[in-house]
């Protein structure tokens, strides 16, 4: 594939709970933002790609045909939380191919109350704790603070970091302060993490327009999905379960090599990164397996105050999954969302000084793990 590819708008229906608002209704608002945003009128974009999970069959076609926009391809995408970035993958592909110009990529959910449930996993393996469950995060968060440096306080305060950053975010869920004290002294779901140590599943929508580049815009440098390779007891795939394999790379581990070497870039070049923090072990371990710090790193890397706001590597500005909550089909996009306003310099008091080289990360249950690195 060749040809660059840029954004031409963006979207968003603020991340929360909407009682008496359908996904079709949260996706409509994303989609006519976004479609504003880029200055599209009808027939301007070519094909859709849709990124939802329980919102049922033709999702997308449901919102495209109360907009009165069908009759172009409309392709509906399901790859649990990574579901709208491969949404957007191809997307970016088919402009890449040189089959279309302009395409609408968007992302849609309301999620269901409580613990994330999921198909993936059969009635025995959930009920036994051998799926992505409170328990298997908690294992994971215990692993970091054994082989990483990783501590109860750190896991703590980077929920105190994203929903500090969570404040200036006004399509976030969550827009309140939280001391270390609070986040360790909050009901304790699964030791070492605590109730906000983790993340809400909610609703929201998320959309993208991309374009063939060349007019100056924000352009995705690289987007790259990738699967999980079976061996790791730990895998999102069929975590609790499997061989004991620490050589197999995980499926983010592969999806940031492939996305690095096709922008051209490396870890230092990036100037911030929108991360998958389902719960605050989670964002730690993206950072050894981005390759922003070596594995057995994250405590110290996070300790020396690199992810923080004015630090050298940002880290979900936006207030992250923490604070906004997670709509599995819209989330990828939303950290896309965020990386597009930061490299335009509009995203207000959360704003990250001289932002040109952003990093959004997305994995989830199956398991898939996206990278996409958007530059200006």
């Amino acid at each position: 594939m060749s040809g660059a590819v840029e954004i031409a708008g963006v979207g968003l229906h603020r991340f929360g709970r909407f009682d008496g608002t359908s996904v079709v209704d949260l996706g409509l608002v994303a989609v006519r933002a976004a479609l504003a945003d880029a200055g599209l009128r009808r027939g301007g974009f070519q094909a859709a790609y849709c990124g939802t999970v329980y919102s049922g069959v033709a999702a997308g076609h449901k919102v495209l045909t109360a907009l009165g926009l069908t009759g172009v391809p409309i392709v509906n995408v399901e790859a649990g939380c990574a579901s709208g970035a491969a949404a957007l993958d191809l997307g970016v592909g088919a402009i890449r191919s040189g089959r279309y110009d302009c395409v609408l990529v968007f992302g849609m959910e309301k999620m269901p109350a409580g613990i994330i449930r999921s198909s993936f996993f059969e009635p025995w393996r959930e009920e036994a704790g051998l799926a992505v469950t409170p328990a298997y995060f908690a294992l994971r968060a215990q692993r970091l603070m054994r082989e990483s440096g990783v501590t109860r306080e750190m896991l703590a305060d980077v929920s105190v970091k994203n929903h500090r950053n969570g404040v200036h975010n006004p399509d976030a869920m969550f827009r309140k302060e939280f001391s270390v004290e609070q986040v360790l002294s909050s009901a304790l779901v699964c030791d070492p993490l605590t109730l906000f140590m983790m993340c809400s599943p909610n609703e929201g929508a998320a959309a993208v327009v991309l374009r063939r580049g060349g007019r100056g815009g924000v352009e995705i440098a690289a987007s790259a999905l990738r699967s999980h390779l079976p061996g790791s007891v730990l895998g999102e795939h069929t975590p609790l379960s499997g061989l004991i394999d620490d050589t197999a790379p995980p499926p983010t581990s592969l999806a940031a090599r492939a996305a690095f070497e096709e922008a051209g870039l490396g870890p230092g070049d990036l100037d911030l990164c929108e991360v998958q923090d389902t719960d605050s072990a989670r964002e730690l371990n993206s950072y050894e397996e981005l390759g922003l710090c070596g594995v057995g790193e994250a405590g110290p890397y996070y300790a020396a105050g690199h992810t923080q706001m004015g630090g050298a590597l940002p880290v979900n500005a936006s207030g992250g999954l923490l604070s906004k909550g997670e709509p599995l089909g819209a989330s990828a996009l939303g950290g896309i969302v965020e990386l597009y306003r930061q490299l335009r310099g509009e995203a207000g008091a959360r704003q990250v000084d001289g932002a040109r080289v952003g990093l959004a990360h997305t994995v989830g249950r199956g398991a898939n793990a996206s990278v996409v690195i958007l530059k200006r």
